[in-house]
């Protein structure tokens, strides 16, 4: 390889490092997924080994599981996809000076969200009947309760990646895909809250996918449904909802201010 390969290939390393020192959000990205696999599988690993026969007791209850938490991952992706789309095609400065006012934008993002999680989600529930013979409609009521709970909490997220992204443009964009998952280790998917630290239930409590999902369990492993966790899920998707929805309008505004909707885009 001759001196000048050598620095045309150091000249395009250079490019790409001046983009990652520009971005924080990029260099976060890299060290996000291991670390987020790390956390989430060592406390399942943990739990199994003291609770081998759990799996054997509710049979199919991680597919389910698996299922609601891709509700809670596509309401968030739903909401995401339809603002970058406007972005990525530039309509956002069109979508200014439009007759659609910003709350409008707010609810039409959130209706599909729930078209596409309704077409993702849909298939694979109805795939595991026959490979699995799993039906998570088998939850029967509850089911309606946890996929409105899940797809509220993906919209809350969603919003404020997407106010994220107008605030620091299209560096942020892979937010939508990283932000929900930091939740997934605390969100006691695939084991209770009991197995996580007790310096981190406190935080997981917080989150309304814990209660979501030892609802769930609870629904598998004794037949009733938890009213209690129920009426705290739907409390905190509501607070956290109205501050997501808050901070999209904020940061729409200030968008708007700056002129900065006719700048943003591929």
């Amino acid at each position: 390889m001759t001196s000048l390969a050598l620095r045309r290939i150091q000249a395009v390393c250079l490019r790409h490092l001046y983009i990652m020192k520009g971005s924080w959000p990029r260099l976060l990205e890299m060290a996000y997924w291991p670390a987020v696999n790390m956390v989430m599988w060592g406390f399942t690993n943990r739990f199994f080994a003291e609770h081998s026969s759990w799996v054997a007791q509710a049979g199919g209850i991680l597919i389910g599981a698996v299922l609601l938490w891709d509700v809670m991952f596509r309401g968030n992706l739903g909401v995401a996809l339809s603002f970058l789309e406007e972005m990525w095609s530039r309509n956002l400065g069109h979508l200014s000076v439009s007759p659609l006012r910003p709350h409008e934008l707010v609810i039409s993002m959130l209706t599909m969200s729930l078209i596409r999680t309704v077409i993702g989600v849909l298939p694979a529930a109805l795939l595991a009947i026959p490979l699995y013979h799993y039906s998570i409609f088998t939850l029967g009521l509850p089911l309606v309760a946890f996929w409105f709970s899940l797809m509220v909490s993906g919209w809350a997220v969603g919003l404020g990646v997407s106010a994220l992204v107008l605030r620091f443009g299209l560096g942020a964009e892979s937010l939508a895909w990283v932000m929900i998952f930091a939740m997934a280790p605390l969100a006691g998917i695939y084991y209770p809250i009991s197995t996580l630290p007790n310096w981190l239930q406190p935080v997981a409590w917080a989150l309304p996918p814990a209660h979501v999902f030892e609802g769930m369990r609870a629904v598998v492993f004794d037949g009733s449904m938890r009213l209690d966790l129920l009426a705290s899920a739907l409390a905190l998707n509501a607070f956290y909802l109205t501050l997501g929805a808050g901070l999209f309008l904020w940061a729409w505004h200030g968008a708007r201010v700056r002129g900065a909707l006719l700048n943003v885009g591929e």
